[in-house]
C-alpha cells in the first residue's frame, strides 16, 4: 500500500472545523454537509450523505471492506471552541468528533490495492438510539470494524456493557394521609429498594464494574385523581456480558411484581471482543511502532460497538483519542499532540490490515 502522506493535518484542520460545527443529536445536518465537504477535499474517492443522514467517505473501490465508524451528534450544551496550549477545548472534541475526525485524518491520502476499500462512517444520533449505525448494518460487510470512541491514544477499547430502559408504574388507591394503607410513592420506593437490593446481591464477589449490573433511578413522578394515586419510576440499567436484557426485565418483573413495567427504547447487550484477531495485533504494533506501550480497556458505558459487532461477526474494537472522563463535561477537551498519534496509529493499522486481507485472500 502506498503512503502518499496525509495533507496537513498538522493544522488539525479536520478535528477543529468538525468541532466547531455544535451538532447535538438531532441537529448534525450542519456539521454533516461540513464533513462531506471536508472529505471530497481530501481526495476520497466518494463522499455523500446517506438516507439516514450519515456522512460517509470510502476510499478505495475493492469489495473487502474495513468499516471506520464514528459519530457526529454529541450531548447538547454548546462550549466555545479554542485552542489553549496543546489543547482544544469545544463539544465533542472528545465523544466523539476526535476520534471521527482522526479516521477522517487517517483514511485520507492512503493509495488502497484493487481488493479494498476504506469506509468511514460519521453516524448520527448515536447518543440518541443509534439511527445511523442501524442503518448502515445491512449496507456494508466488513471484515474488520472499527469504532470511534475514546480510549486514549495508548489503549484499545474491547467491550462496553450493555443497557436497557424501563418505566415501573406503581398504583393504589387514593386514601386519606391519615390512613393507614399505603401510598403509591411508598410502594415505588420499596420498588427502588428491591432494585438496589437485588443489584447489590448479584454483584457480590464481582469486583469489575464492567463484570456488575449497575441500575440508577433516571427520573420519578407522581400524581392521583381523587380516586387513583399512582408514581411512576424510569429505571435504566447497565449490564454485564451474562445478563442480558431479556434476562434483565423477567429479573424486575419479579421484583416489581404487581406493579406495571414498560420497557423504553432500543435495548442492547454487552459486548466484548477478542484479543487474538488481526484487528488487535494490527493495533498493538502500530501503538508500539509510535513508541506507545499498549493496554486494553472495557468501558462501563455503551457504544454502537455494541450494535455492529454482532450484526457483523467481524473483529470490531473501538478506538481514538482523548479521555473519557471528559465525556459529557463543560471543560471537554482533547490534546493535540495526542489526536496527531492517533491519526498515525490509525493509518498504520490499516496498512497492517491490507495485509492481513491480503494472506487471508492468497489462502482462499
Amino acid at each position: 500500500m502506498e503512503d502518499r502522506g496525509l495533507e496537513n493535518f498538522e493544522d488539525y484542520e479536520t478535528l477543529r472545523g468538525l468541532v466547531e460545527r455544535y451538532s447535538p443529536t438531532g441537529e448534525e445536518e450542519g456539521a454533516v454537509g461540513w464533513l462531506v465537504a471536508r472529505m471530497q477535499e481530501l481526495g476520497y474517492a466518494q463522499a455523500f450523505v446517506d438516507g439516514a443522514g450519515n456522512a460517509v467517505g470510502v476510499v478505495g473501490t475493492g469489495r473487502r471492506q474495513i468499516v471506520l465508524l464514528g459519530h457526529i451528534d454529541t450531548v447538547p450544551g454548546e462550549i466555545p471552541v479554542q485552542v489553549d496550549g496543546e489543547q482544544l477545548y469545544g463539544r465533542g472534541a472528545v465523544d466523539a468528533k476526535g476520534p471521527l475526525a482522526a479516521f477522517v485524518d487517517a483514511a485520507a491520502g492512503l493509495e488502497p490495492g484493487e481488493d479494498w476499500q476504506v469506509v468511514v462512517v460519521g453516524a448520527v444520533d448515536e447518543e440518541g438510539e443509534s439511527r445511523g449505525a442501524r442503518h448502515i448494518l445491512e449496507r456494508y460487510r466488513p471484515e474488520f470494524c472499527i469504532i470511534g470512541e475514546p480510549s486514549r491514544w495508548e489503549r484499545v477499547t474491547l467491550g462496553y456493557k450493555g443497557s436497557a430502559w424501563a418505566e415501573v408504574c406503581v398504583r393504589r388507591e387514593a386514601s386519606h394521609s391519615a390512613g393507614a394503607g399505603e401510598s403509591a410513592c411508598e410502594a415505588a420506593v420499596d420498588v427502588w429498594d428491591a432494585v438496589r437490593g437485588w443489584a447489590k446481591s448479584f454483584n457480590a464477589g464481582r469486583t469489575r464494574i464492567f463484570e456488575q449490573v449497575t441500575p440508577s433511578l433516571r427520573g420519578w413522578e407522581s400524581g392521583e385523581d381523587g380516586f387513583e394515586e399512582w408514581a411512576r419510576l424510569q429505571l435504566s440499567v447497565r449490564l454485564p456480558i451474562d445478563l442480558g436484557p431479556r434476562d434483565w426485565y423477567e429479573q424486575l418483573g419479579q421484583l416489581v411484581a404487581g406493579a406495571e413495567v414498560e420497557p423504553g427504547g432500543y435495548s442492547i447487550p454487552a459486548y466484548k471482543g477478542d484479543k487474538n484477531t488481526p484487528l488487535v495485533r494490527a493495533f498493538l504494533s502500530a501503538i508500539r511502532k509510535n513508541r506507545g506501550a499498549p493496554n486494553f480497556v472495557v468501558k462501563s458505558g455503551t457504544a454502537d460497538l455494541n450494535i455492529v459487532a454482532p450484526a457483523w461477526g467481524c473483529p470490531a474494537v473501538a478506538y481514538g483519542p482523548g479521555d473519557s472522563a471528559l465525556d459529557h463535561r463543560p471543560d471537554e477537551h482533547v490534546s493535540l499532540e495526542e489526536y496527531g498519534k492517533a491519526v498515525k496509529v490509525v493509518r498504520e493499522v490499516l496498512k497492517e490490515l491490507r495485509i492481513a486481507i491480503g494472506d487471508r485472500a492468497a489462502r482462499q
